[in-house]
């Protein structure tokens, strides 16, 4: 990573709140020496934060170390050495005490180091790497000894820092020996107990969180889990398992969308779709069940907060299969219900309701959702937002009628959608029966004729009468030679205010017979009287098609 990429991440951490970042391993890489130097003298390093830089507990590199920190205010120096049976035996070819020494000799050289340093408030972290190879009871050993140079106190304590270098036991194991060592070390009062989990067999979080259970009182770790092998333990989910655990990590989480877009391009590497609490699919449903349940969560929700006469934004967050709300983490409903051919009608009319605000009838999401799932069978992919949107239109809505009123669910432009439907209203007078409780209506119609025809549409004034406008409006009809029954009817506002338009679904039986077809049709007009006429003869021209 160059120093671009560092600066930016140093900056993103430091705006979500973490107070103590390490700056790199100065000795190694000439990289970092260079950033912590850029750190410190352009005074990037805010008051409240410390910096940490890492070593090796080897002479050279932790002078290299002192070197890189002159004019610092404060920071962590971390030493360590490898402590486990195997590279004792295979590494370093030392027996325990050779390796004891070797962290005593960089204790001791670290204090001497810090009466040359000017004015740099200095605490001190040990690290006994491979921890998870060595045998706790050495491994404390090592650590007293390197406690008892320091000589931290309660008012200036000391980090032991804990890493499961190579995870090698399941969490609970690793969580025992955390609470051997917070049980048993000397001067514990003036130590802070540090875990720096890898996640070699995937369970760095569980780890982590156990361990914390098991005494430990700081985390090392990285954003999104990035590091050596398969990563360090992840932050982002721990502090979030917290939260939703009810304990506030101080870390701003509330725009992990941004967070990620900056950790992706610093580590030139792309989280997975599926990544705890910030992947594309983390809270999105594709199962039929599940989206029904999320639909009625997200409903009930709504209803409890309007009856309480709450903010919705901060109601008690109470919705199935979503454990947090996704608009805390930054993110938005939009892609919470996502359809393919394993979905069920929910998930499609949940859609329709918040993208286009249309709140289909039961029956007629039933009869939506077969379009649906013959579209998703025939592509073989997921069916987006856009591409349900324009089924509707295309099933259920002329296209100079879907058209006129895109704009009220900001749709795209009809383009490659076919003119349909026999039957076009281009007017309607409706009035009250002078000799009677019924209406009257006199509607004008085009006819385009059959599909196929090429003969050209003509103009037909017709009128009927009946209890009200719908009744009146069937009657009417019928002289076209069109029998329709009005089965269930349903309407309800797209919008208000003077632009304010209305939705009209109605079953049909078009047909004597009781075998002839039941369809719905779907109205959309800023009258919600024409709306509903519309949707009587969109139900006709689907017949017709």
């Amino acid at each position: 990573m160059d120093s671009e990429r560092k600066l930016r991440f140093w900056n993103l951490l430091i705006s979500m709140g973490y107070k103590e970042i390490e700056g790199g391993f100065p000795s190694a890489s000439e990289t970092d020496y260079n950033f912590i130097r850029m750190l410190i003298e352009r005074d990037l390093i805010p008051d409240d934060v410390t910096i940490a830089v890492l070593t090796q507990a080897r002479e050279h590199l932790i002078r290299k170390t002192y070197e890189a920190l002159r004019g610092c205010k404060r920071a962590i120096v971390h030493f360590y050495n490898s402590t486990s049976v195997l590279q004792r035996e295979v590494v370093f070819r030392k027996g325990k005490e050779g390796i004891k020494q070797l962290a005593v000799d960089a204790a001791k050289l670290c204090k001497e180091l810090e009466g040359e340093a000017d004015n740099i408030d200095i605490s001190y972290e040990y690290s006994p790497e491979s921890f998870t190879g060595t045998e706790p009871e050495y491994a404390l050993e090592v650590c007293d000894a390197v406690v008892d140079v320091i000589q931290p106190t309660p008012e200036h304590p000391m980090i032991i820092n804990i890493p499961a270098t190579v995870e090698m036991t399941t969490p609970n194991v690793f969580a025992d020996q955390i609470e051997f060592l917070d049980r048993n070390l000397a001067n514990r009062e003036s130590i802070v107990l540090s875990l720096h989990p890898h996640n070699d067999e995937g369970m760095a979080v569980a780890a982590t969180e156990l361990a914390l259970l098991a005494g430990a009182d700081r985390v090392e770790g990285c954003l999104f889990g990035n590091g050596e092998r398969t990563g360090n333990v992840d932050l982002c989910t721990v502090g979030l398992n917290l939260l939703v655990q009810g304990i506030d990590p101080q870390i701003d989480f509330s725009n992990l969308r941004e967070v990620r877009k900056i950790v992706e391009y610093c580590n030139q590497i792309e989280l997975s779709e599926r990544h705890p609490y910030i992947g594309n699919f983390v809270f999105t449903a594709f199962s039929g069940s599940h989206q029904d349940a999320i639909k009625k969560g997200m409903e009930a929700r709504e209803l409890a907060a309007a009856e309480q006469n709450a903010d919705l934004d901060s109601f008690l967050w109470q919705v199935p299969y979503l454990p947090i709300d996704p608009k805390d983490v930054g993110g938005t409903y939009e892609a919470v219900i996502r359809v393919n051919s394993q979905s069920g009608k929910g998930g499609m009319a949940y859609l329709l309701k918040v993208n286009h605000n249309l709140d289909l009838p039961k029956r007629l999401q039933v009869e939506f959702d077969r379009v649906v799932q013959r579209y998703a069978d025939q592509t073989k992919r997921e069916v987006k937002d856009e591409d349900i949107w324009r089924l509707f239109k295309d099933e259920y809505l002329p296209v100079e009628e879907s058209g006129k009123h895109a704009a009220l669910a900001d749709t795209q432009a009809d383009d490659g959608l076919k003119v349909w439907g026999r039957y076009r209203l281009l007017g309607a007078n409706i009035m009250s029966d002078d000799s009677g409780p019924d209406t009257v209506i006199k509607v004008k119609i085009q006819d385009n004729g059959l599909p196929g025809s090429e003969d050209e549409p003509t103009i037909r004034q017709i009128s009927g009468v009946g209890n009200g406008p719908i009744a009146a409006f069937v009657n009417a009809i019928s002289v076209l030679g069109v029998t329709v029954s009005v089965l269930d009817y349903a309407e309800h506002a797209l919008s208000a205010g003077g632009d304010a338009v209305a939705a009209s679904y109605v079953e049909c039986q078009i047909g004597d017979a009781p075998e002839d077809r039941i369809i719905w049709g779907v109205g959309i007009d800023s009258s919600i009287t024409t709306s509903s006429l519309k949707a009587i003869l969109s139900a006709v021209n689907r017949t017709l098609r």
